[in-house]
């Protein structure tokens, strides 16, 4: 794990990519139990993305579920800008406490972008207050993800769709809350459609839904969907703004005169 002693809570943003930092989460189970995921992501699906991330010059650590409180300690949220999640096979294995730890930082402004069957995790379902469940189907279909948000900063680069060979196939009724912003609409070749691109604002921290990247499968590899996750990561990062204040407040003094 990539450590970052540098304490960012509640530090204004720059413009320079690298001072975003971002906490890579996987459950890391399937890369190290199925010989199949282990070949397409021999460090881990958390790895792969990391080294995409870092590509795109931004500062990354990772954190994995089997770490102690999931490598997700107060230290460590508090020095993350933006947190990206998958997980799937272990989601029950998530501790109660870190996610109202990760559910508090998301409050108070971390971003998080969660990623294909990051839809059923504790946290996602915490801060969406649905169930979030959907239709799904492994059998390797074309995946289409269309872009139906052009201008918007997670679509920066794109064309018109990204395509991928083979993916795992979602269909609606996707339970979630309906988006702030639809950036993605996915068709597959077996029929499907499916909001794949989903924002949302949760208190002062922007969360991007994600779809593809079925673990059996190279999805992560693939340069488009690097591409929008590094834009997701530099779209939920907290930004410079007038301070917040709330409790008890008293009122302004008033500076304009009478006129007498």
């Amino acid at each position: 794990m990539r450590g970052i002693s540098k304490d960012r809570k509640n530090k204004p943003m720059t413009t320079n990519t690298r001072d975003i930092h971002v906490t890579v989460w996987n459950e890391y189970r399937h890369e190290r139990q199925d010989e199949g995921v282990a070949a397409i992501y021999p460090e881990g699906i958390h790895a792969t993305l990391a080294a995409a991330l870092r590509k795109a010059e931004l500062t990354v650590r990772t954190a994995t579920l089997d770490e102690p409180e999931h490598g997700l300690s107060v230290d460590v949220l508090n020095a993350t800008d933006v947190l990206v999640w998958w997980g799937h096979m272990a989601h029950g294995e998530v501790s109660d406490d870190v996610v109202a730890r990760v559910q508090q930082r998301v409050l108070d402004g971390m971003g998080l972008i969660v990623l294909h069957s990051g839809h059923f995790s504790k946290i996602f379902r915490t801060l969406m207050g649905t169930n979030c469940d959907l239709r799904w189907r492994e059998s390797n279909d074309h995946e289409r993800l269309w872009v139906i948000a052009p201008g918007h900063p997670i679509t920066e680069g794109l064309g018109d769709y990204i395509e991928i060979e083979h993916e795992e196939t979602y269909g609606e009724h996707f339970d979630v809350p309906p988006p702030e912003t639809l950036v993605f609409v996915s068709w597959f070749s077996g029929g499907e459609v499916f909001r794949s691109g989903c924002c949302y604002t949760r208190g002062h921290g922007r969360i991007f839904y994600f779809r593809p990247g079925h673990e059996t499968l190279p999805t992560y590899h693939h340069p488009e969907v690097q591409r929008v996750i590094s834009n997701a990561v530099r779209w939920a990062a907290p930004t410079p703004g007038a301070p917040r204040t709330a409790g008890n407040a008293q009122a302004p003094e008033l500076k304009w005169s009478s006129g007498r």
